[in-house]
């Protein structure tokens, strides 16, 4: 559960990521304000989590709480200093802008507590680039999820050089007190710890599509019917160390050369929107038409259900 100094939280911005955020906090009972310069994204952002809430209790994902209590606990604010007012925990989830995220910071250092951690959910910019600058800038950091929150549980926590270790461990005791999995980061880096682990993934894969080398279709399959199985309970560290008989060190032995020499082919840069795209497209939209990428969506997540249900069932397991 929530410590008490971050019990109220405010989350800064209502778009996908916030109500994401939103519903994370909620169901683990922190009383959760709104806000966001648009105000009838307030309204729509309570209407979407409770649509939300009604799945999640269906599944057994809301604690034992009943999604009317829930939603109980998110108020939608109409002015900034409301949403603020009394909140220990801040999560900023504004547009991917620089300028933008610097000029909230900048607000929301002046209008907080100081004792009031101020996390941005960015995917890529760096939080010295926010914060740089602000009298508070010790207490500032990015918390970027795994979307959704409320389903994946890891959370990437990344530091400025300034950002203070009080601070980080704080964060990490709330996150881990909401059900959270935070991924605590030594020092910032362009694209943390996922983006850059995803983004080698996806460069591979144009590569192979415009190269000619295999199918969208076919390099989809290999990762959900074949890497992803493992990957959903062990990381890239532990999968090697259970697939050479000496554990990671036979592994290295054995197979750095022929990795080594793989990364030489891997040089090569595909231009995403290239003539790849066109590939990659056709295959995707054959598969699932746009006008059912929501469908899908929540098709998704109810997997996704099922597979946290089972790694729970799995931990409590290995836990006696």
């Amino acid at each position: 559960m929530p410590t008490e100094a971050a019990h109220r939280v405010a989350v800064v911005g209502v778009g996908l990521i916030g109500r994401a955020w939103a519903i994370a906090f909620a169901r683990a009972g922190c009383q959760v304000r709104l806000w966001d310069l648009d105000v009838e994204a307030n309204g729509k952002a309570k209407d979407f989590i409770a649509i939300v809430l009604e799945d999640l209790a269906q599944n057994d994902f809301l604690n034992g709480r009943r999604p009317a209590d829930v939603l109980a606990l998110v108020t939608a604010c109409y002015t900034l200093e409301e949403a603020l007012d009394g909140s220990g925990w801040v999560q900023e989830c504004g547009p991917e802008k620089i300028a933008e995220k610097r000029a909230l910071f900048a607000r929301l250092d002046q209008l907080t507590d100081p004792d009031t951690i101020l996390a941005s959910s960015s995917s890529a910019l760096l939080p010295s680039a926010i914060s740089e600058g602000l009298k508070g800038k010790h207490r500032c950091l990015v918390v970027h999820p795994i979307n959704p929150p409320y389903l994946i549980p890891a959370a990437e926590v990344v530091p400025a050089s300034w950002t203070s270790p009080e601070i980080m461990k704080k964060a990490e005791a709330f996150l881990s007190g909401i059900g959270q999995v935070p991924i605590m980061m030594k020092k910032e880096v362009d694209g943390f710890i996922m983006n850059r682990l995803q983004a080698a993934l996806l460069e591979e894969a144009f590569r192979l599509v415009a190269n000619g080398y295999a199918s969208a279709e076919d390099v989809d399959r290999g990762i959900a019917d074949g890497l992803a199985l493992r990957w959903s309970f062990i990381g890239p560290f532990e999968t090697i160390d259970l697939n050479a008989p000496g554990g990671i060190k036979d592994y290295v032995e054995r197979y750095q050369a022929m990795y080594s020499g793989l990364f030489e082919q891997m040089r090569e840069r595909v231009e995403w929107d290239g003539p790849v795209l066109k590939d990659v497209l056709e295959s995707r939209r054959r598969l699932l038409p746009e006008s059912d990428l929501a469908e899908r969506q929540v098709w998704r997540d109810r997997r996704l259900m099922r597979l946290r249900t089972h790694k729970s069932k799995v931990d409590q397991e290995l836990s006696r």
